[in-house]
């Protein structure tokens, strides 16, 4: 018969050694996400407040930097769509929208760099290669082709920048840049209706590419400008007037095939 072997101190101390340092081992793997995630920068507000300075206007987020950036890149090549549609554009209502694109980013343009002085902001001076792509595009296009191009292309233009003005308009606290977003948001619109009323737009191939997610690429937003120390109270602004346009009377989208101009 095999003996038992001996109960001591240093068996059951060493049993129970084990099972704390499991256990300690357990709650260790447990706490440390969370501890990592809570507390390490770069992580939800803190971006936020490292991207923000302050302005005598309110604060100014990264986006709403972003926002500005791309409301002079859109004057940058949809002023000369415009003025090119009104010349190559083969029917009234085409070239109606050019005439409202060249009224509302001539308004807008002059806006946004009214406001990025006052903040201090560095904007663009040409387009982007995809604005480029467009225009070239457009250049290259005749008669009725050229009208399908042009509603097509500024309509996925103005489509995808619609909600990028909602976002900014409901979440920016800077006074400059909501005046800003309100006049764009007007402004969007519009352009989007008489697009619409050329008749040319094809709302399948556009449902499909904003679907898609297919946007232009990004581009980088004007540094921040140095901060302002104590700043004053925003005072109110008083919203400027918007610019508004009637409408032509809708189109009637013309037969899929047509004898294009030389």
């Amino acid at each position: 018969m095999r003996p038992r072997p001996p109960v001591n101190g240093r068996g059951v101390f060493s049993g129970t050694g084990l099972i704390i340092t499991g256990l300690a081992a357990t709650l260790a793997a447990l706490v440390f996400p969370i501890w990592s995630y809570a507390d390490r920068s770069g992580t939800g507000p803190d971006v936020l407040n490292a991207q923000t300075v302050s302005t005598r206007h309110g604060p100014l987020s990264a986006l709403d930097r972003d926002f500005l950036t791309k409301v002079r890149l859109a004057g940058l090549w949809e002023l000369p769509a415009g003025q090119q549609a009104q010349a190559k554009g083969t029917t009234p209502a085409v070239r109606t929208a050019g005439r409202h694109l060249v009224e509302g980013h001539t308004f807008l343009d002059e806006r946004v760099r009214d406001v990025a002085a006052e903040l201090g902001l560095e904007l663009p001076d040409e387009p982007d290669e995809q604005q480029r792509q467009w225009l070239d595009t457009l250049d290259a296009a005749r008669g009725v082709e050229y009208d399908r191009q042009f509603a097509n292309i500024l309509r996925l233009a103005h489509g995808k920048v619609f909600p990028v003005v909602a976002q900014v308009r409901a979440g920016t606290r800077n006074s400059l840049v909501r005046g800003l977003a309100d006049d764009a948001n007007a402004t969007v619109l519009d352009h989007i209706k008489v697009l619409e009323a050329t008749g040319y737009v094809d709302f399948d191939a556009l449902a499909r590419e904003l679907a898609a997610g297919s946007t232009p690429p990004v581009t980088p937003s004007p540094a921040p400008p140095g901060p302002v120390s104590d700043p004053v109270p925003a005072a109110p602004v008083t919203p400027s007037p918007s610019p508004s346009y009637p409408l032509p009377p809708p189109a009637s989208s013309p037969p899929p095939r047509e004898i294009e101009d030389s």
